[in-house]
């Protein structure tokens, strides 16, 4: 399995070190989570494409671009996960009905 680090690196082999801009990584974005949205729309027009490999290379999509465009904005992708993961706990622990 391949670290952050790793991936950032490897994201920068294939799509060199342009750095976007946070507008132009919300237009990504946004076709990302599009891909999402017709999977789960499931058109009669799209099945033929839908597939549990797809759905994963999708997800992988976005994960895969976000550590870059964490790192396009100045931001260490790795310190990102760790304030979206106490973020998360910190919410679920103040909305979890006992």
């Amino acid at each position: 399995m391949q670290t952050i680090p790793d991936m950032l690196r490897e994201g920068r082999a294939i799509w060199g070190d342009q750095k976007l801009t946070l507008g132009q990584i919300i237009v990504r974005l946004g076709v990302g989570v599009g891909d999402l949205c017709r999977y789960e729309r499931n058109a009669e027009k799209d099945a033929s494409s839908h597939s549990p490999d797809e759905l994963k290379k999708e997800m992988g999509n976005v994960i895969f671009s976000m550590i870059r465009w964490c790192d396009d904005l100045g931001y260490d992708p790795e310190e990102c996960v760790r304030l979206a993961i106490e973020s998360q706990k910190r919410f679920a622990a103040q909305n979890t009905r006992r």
